[in-house]
């Protein structure tokens, strides 16, 4: 009986880690775009489940870029890092960061930041 419970708990162990949450954001204007850090935090396991990336949304859910994260960051919690040359469009001053785990998907929570 405990092999075979140990043995689930190994199974379903990325599952355990939950959604990727972000821990906050800052937004920089340069030049003609925008430049962001955003720092998450996420129970990356390895391989099989870690925070793959995030996004910077308008309000009405349009994406305007994306930061696909190319390795966990198992030892790195939480971390930070960087899109620039995001472009706003005139009469948005909200936007909103989401992020993504390969696991879970898009997180429920979000995180807006006032940029003007």
């Amino acid at each position: 009986m405990k092999r075979v419970l140990l043995s689930l708990l190994v199974a379903a162990g990325p599952a355990f880690a939950g959604p990727a949450v972000i821990e906050g954001a800052e937004a920089r204007q340069s030049g003609n775009g925008w430049t962001f850090n955003v720092t998450i935090r996420h129970g990356d396991t390895g391989w099989d489940h870690y925070a793959d990336g995030w996004s910077v949304n308008t309000p009405d859910g349009t994406e305007l870029g994306y930061r696909k994260l190319l390795h966990p960051h198992e030892n790195e919690q939480p971390f930070t890092r960087s899109l620039s040359g995001i472009s706003v469009p005139e009469g948005v001053n909200d936007v909103v960061i989401r992020a993504h785990d390969s696991v879970h998907g898009w997180s429920d929570k979000t995180y807006t930041i006032k940029l003007r």
